[in-house]
Formats: structure tokens, sequence, C-alpha cells
């Protein structure tokens, strides 16, 4: 096969695997930025505040169902093949996303409502736990040497594509729809466009070829065995949570959390904060390779660090500068420098958790790793958040715990590179 053929085999193979991410988080950002109209629907209390974090709950929880997803499927993707578990968590995921999207409200069937929106939640997070580090572990396995941080940033990347894709919708619905039509029952018009291109992320799915990695491995090890390779390597998996806490809730509060944040905190107008998401997609998509490319020249551990320790010094400041007189440009400003924050490191993360967990559990760790720190760290930033300025009465308190994720991130930085295999420490420097 001549080079030219192996590169469109290779982008080909990247598009089919990273298909079903952009469908999971096409459905986690539409969650969040339609909460107020979701907490309206399924969530009805005669405060705003304690409806929107009901919400804000629900999206949580079913983040909680991450890493019972790692632990489930994880092993199976480790047993079965990287190929066939794809295919597992795209289908759950969409009946996920189907429920939420025909669930008639509050007003309609009741308490039987937040019940099946929750179920529906449950299934997402569930398939949502392998789906990304499943599909991380396979563009980690089809790389090339001396480019893994580039190709498994478009991990990520397809992410950054939905979020586009989802906010130009919205940005669409809000300029042809009046507010209270969107309230009412035009927030479900997303979901249902996510429902309609499943069939075809499916056919591209089920297109896939197995990685040579797994191909080469002798003996593929039984789920008893997986897990009992997964509590020998329980620090890497702590430490691995830690590393992705700084990706998780920089994303989460960048993404998710932004159209809130601006409408009912900041007093932007919707279409205001629509476009400041747009912004955040399309930079976010041009910072991931960036940062992948040059932690594969110059090493992981720098961009990781350097990037984490900017984080800790600028993140509360610049949100103190945002709410002290708030304005679009403002906004713009400091997402697009979270943004870079989230990408350059994210690029580099990735590869560098797929170099640290070993390789005949690598789906399962870096799943089980990644999931613990989007349950308990990332998907929880919009609850926090939204709970910090209520009780604080201060508007730029998000900033603490976007600094506290990236000391999280240093910290593990530091303690992975320390005791680092081959695979890490070639990747170090």
């Amino acid at each position: 096969m001549t080079e030219t053929a192996q590169l469109k085999s290779r982008a080909g193979a990247m598009l089919r695997a990273t298909s079903g991410n952009f469908l999971e988080q096409f459905d986690f950002f539409l969650f969040g930025f339609y909460a107020s109209s979701i907490s309206k629907a399924f969530f009805p209390a005669a405060n705003e505040v304690t409806a929107l974090m009901l919400t804000f709950t629900t999206f949580w929880l079913g983040a909680l169902m991450r890493p019972v997803g790692a632990l489930v499927l994880g092993p199976y993707l480790d047993r079965i093949g990287r190929r066939t578990g794809l295919i597992v968590t795209l289908a759950i995921m969409a009946m996920g996303t189907l429920l939420i999207a025909v669930c008639p409200s509050y007003a309609t069937i009741g308490m039987a409502a937040p019940l099946i929106v929750l179920i529906g939640r449950l299934l997402q997070g569930f398939s949502a736990g392998v789906e990304l580090g499943g599909v991380s572990i396979y563009l980690f396995e089809i790389s090339t040497p001396g480019n893994r941080g580039f190709y498994t940033s478009f991990q990520s990347g397809s992410q950054q594509i939905a979020i586009f894709v989802a906010a130009l919708i919205g940005y669409t619905l809000s300029a042809s729809m009046p507010a209270a039509e969107i309230t009412d029952w035009g927030w479900r018009i997303p979901f249902f466009i996510g429902c309609l291109i499943v069939p075809f992320i499916f056919v591209l799915r089920r297109s896939l070829e197995e990685t040579p990695d797994f191909l080469a491995q002798k003996k593929h090890p039984s789920t008893g065995e997986i897990f009992a390779s997964m509590r020998q390597n329980w620090l890497i998996v702590f430490l691995g949570m830690l590393l992705v806490a700084m990706t998780t809730v920089t994303f989460y509060f960048i993404t998710v959390y932004t159209p809130t944040f601006g409408k009912n905190v900041l007093k932007l107008t919707e279409v205001e904060s629509l476009v400041v998401t747009l912004f955040v997609a399309a930079t976010n998509f041009i910072w991931l390779p960036i940062g992948g490319a040059i932690s594969d020249r110059t090493g992981r551990r720098p961009v990781l660090l350097t990037i984490a320790l900017l984080a800790l010094l600028t993140a509360y400041p610049a949100l103190h500068w945002l709410v002290d007189g708030p304005t679009f440009a403002k906004m713009l400003a400091v997402e697009l420098l979270f943004s870079f924050y989230f990408g350059m490191y994210n690029g580099a993360m990735v590869a560098a958790l797929s170099e640290a967990v070993p390789a005949h559990v690598r789906t399962s760790c870096f799943s089980l790793a990644f999931s613990l720190a989007a349950a308990l760290f990332g998907t929880f930033t919009p609850l926090v958040s939204t709970w910090l300025i209520d009780k604080s009465g201060d508007r730029a308190s998000p900033g603490y715990w976007l600094m506290a994720a990236a000391a999280c991130g240093a910290v593990a930085t530091l303690a992975i590179y320390r005791q680092a295999t081959p695979d890490t420490a070639a990747a170090a420097t």
C-alpha cells in the first residue's frame, strides 16, 4: 500500500471511530444548553435555581454511570475487540437519546417524566463510560510512531465539531422561533436530529477494522484477569483520574455550562452565549491537534505542567475580570483563554494516559480513569458552579473549581512521570 493510500485509510478509520463521539457530545451539550427549558418541562419547582439544580443533578447522575459503564464494557472491549465494543456503545447511547427526545412533559405524565429522562441520561452515561476510552485507544493503536498525540487529539476534536453543530442548530432555532415556543417544545428538535443521524453512524461503525495492536496480542485476557489487573493498577487509574480532571472541568465549563452562565449569571442574550460557544468549539478544534503535535515533539510532561500551572494562576482572576462588568467581548476573551488551556492540555493528555496504562487492559483502565474524572469533576461542573454562585454570591466563584482541577492535573503529571513506564518515560521530555 502506498503512503497516500495508508494516510487515506487511517483518515477513514479516524472518521468511523470518532463518529460515535460526535453523537455523545452532541447530546451532552444539548442537555446543558437547554437546561432551563428541560427544567421547566420535567422538573417544575417554585424556585428557578432549584429547578435548574435538579436538571444539572440529573445530568450529573448520568455521569455517575460512566464508571459503571467503564467497568462493564471496558473489559468487553479488551476481551472481544475495539470494533464490536464501539458498535455496542453506540446502540446504548442511541436508546438514551431517543428516550429524552420523546418523553412527555411533567404536566402530561407527572413524576414519570423526570424518571424517564433520568433513565435516558443513565443509558447515555453508561455507554459514554467506555465510548470515549474505546475511541481514544483505537486512535492510539492505529497511530504512526511519533504521532500518537496528534492522532489521539481527534478523539476530542470530533466532540468540538458536535458542539459547533449543536450550537449552530440552537442559533438557527433562536433566530427562527419565539423563545416561548423553544421553551415549550422547540428544544426537542435538536434531540430528534441526533436520533436521525444514528443510522448513518451505525453504517460508519460497522465498517471499522480491528486495530493491529489488538490482533497482535497472542492471548486476550478473560474478564476475571482484566479485573485482577485493574486492581493491581489502581494507582495509575487514580492518578489518571486526577490527570483528566483538568480536561473535564475546563471542557464542561466552556461548553455545557457556558450558555447557562452567559444567560442566567452574566445576563447576556441567548444569541451572544451561542456565538461564544461557536467560537469555543472552533478554537478547541484548532488547539487540540496543536497540543498533541507539540507533545509529540517536546514530550507530554512539559505541555501538561505548563498549561495546568497557567490555569491554576489565572482561572479566578480571569472570571473576576469578566463578572466585573460583563460584556460579550469580555466573555469571549475569557472563554477563548480557557479554550486554549483545554485544547493544549487535552491534546497531550489523551496520549499520556494511553501510554501510562498497561497495554493488555488499556481500554479498561483508560475508560475507568476518564469516567471517574467525568463523574466526580467534569459533569459535576455545572451543578457545583450553580451552587457556588448561589451560596457565595460571588459570580466568579466557579474559578475556584477550575483552579482545583488544574492543581489535580499538575500533581498527577508529576506523579505519573516520577514512576514512569518505558512508554511514558519516552514521552515525558
